[in-house]
């Protein structure tokens, strides 16, 4: 298997940034041989095993163009950090990253509510970042300006599978999500798509990101009799909700935002003839048109990482902070990454990404996939 590009941690220390310079801001992370990257996720817990697969994804992409010599003579090194999804702990990490590591840019950070408490740190370092992940809206908004996420909004998303069920004739819809900010938002945008159908929950259920309200949250969704479940949920929890939903005796379709993973989701439960449909904000990993695609399945098979949406979202958004690096050339500042982020079109596996229009999202790329009893997905 191949070494990894990032680098664990979980001792975490506070740290500020009053005694960095500008000039020393411009200059750190970066030297004749390497970039340094700096992410702050959850990395632990029922959530984490999920982000380790996008940074196992993320990592294919850092090896192979450092195998190349890396970006202008300089190879890529991704240090990330374990915030638990505990913003106190985010902001501890961002300041370590900054002080202690002296990372040049943020790459792969997750979570609405630790984003939001990084957002003085971003704006005062001056250090762009990269494809988060499991931002809401309203957070992506606290750091417009210090951030480019690739992902469709989460706004998009719930337009698109409230559309989608409205299309078929589903109208009782009760909505399951984490008991953090994202999902509090999520609910909020699901709801907001709803009106524009004159529709309203049936129910609005939170669960704890340690799943030990899981059980509980599936017999609630059980006794509404709702048609179907819009999930905001993450790593095992939203298996754990589905299984326990089944075993209250009822069986409603179930619809997902990109954020649960169906891969994972299978092997928690055995998925019944309604299913689990999701809402994709990135293309077809097992796609034959796209070469990019392809390139992504050799190395990961060689790295034996599972070919999936998680990994191949983190290949994508590396590939897009790769490019960015490439266009800012050799002599490379945190205000000339910027320039070139803020000015970014590209087309990528079939994905158009565009920074330029000043939106906070690069992608408006949706696509609802099925997924299978086994855990394979159908377009």
């Amino acid at each position: 298997m191949q070494r990894r590009s990032f680098v664990a941690g979980t001792a975490v220390f506070a740290a500020g940034l009053a005694h960095l310079s500008s000039a020393q801001a411009a200059e750190a992370g970066v030297t004749d041989t390497e970039i340094v990257l700096g992410s702050s996720a959850v990395l632990s817990g029922p959530l984490g095993s999920q982000i380790k697969v996008v940074h196992n994804g993320a990592a294919l992409a850092f090896d192979a163009i450092n195998e190349q010599g890396g970006v202008g003579g300089r190879k890529i090194k991704l240090v990330a950090l374990d915030d638990e999804l505990k913003p106190e702990k985010a902001v501890e990490n961002y300041g370590k990253l900054l002080n202690d590591h002296r990372v040049f840019a943020f790459f792969g950070c997750v979570g609405s509510g630790t984003t939001a408490a990084a957002a003085k740190l971003l704006q005062q370092s001056g250090a762009p970042s990269v494809g988060g992940y499991g931002v809401g809206d309203s957070a992506r908004e606290r750091v417009a300006g210090s951030a480019y996420f690739v992902r469709a909004s989460n706004a998009r998303e719930a337009q698109a599978l409230v559309e989608h069920l409205s299309t078929i004739g589903v109208n009782k819809i009760a909505i399951a999500h984490l008991d953090n900010p994202g999902g509090v938002e999520a609910v909020k945008l699901i709801e907001a798509a709803m009106a524009t159908h004159k529709q309203a929950p049936a129910l609005v259920v939170s669960v704890k990101g340690d799943g030990s309200t899981s059980a509980a949250a599936g017999k609630l969704l059980a006794d509404s009799q709702s048609q179907a479940v819009l999930m905001y949920l993450a790593g095992t929890v939203a298996g754990e909700v589905i299984k326990a939903t089944y075993a209250a005796g009822s069986k409603p379709m179930f619809y997902g935002m990109s954020i649960v993973p169906g891969e994972v989701t299978a092997k928690v439960v055995q998925l019944q003839a309604s299913g689990l449909a999701i809402s994709q904000v990135t293309p077809y990993p097992w796609g034959e048109v796209e070469s990019v695609t392809r390139d992504y399945r050799r190395l990961a098979e060689r790295a034996q990482v599972p070919v999936g949406y998680g990994s191949f979202e983190g290949y994508l958004n590396a590939l897009v902070m790769i490019e960015a690096l490439k266009r800012t050339g050799r002599d490379l500042t945190r205000a000339r990454l910027h320039a070139t982020l803020r000015a970014f079109r590209l087309r990528l596996a079939g994905m158009d990404i565009d920074f330029s229009t000043g939106a906070n999202a690069g992608s408006r790329f949706i696509e609802m996939v099925r997924v299978t009893p086994e855990g394979r997905f159908v377009r």
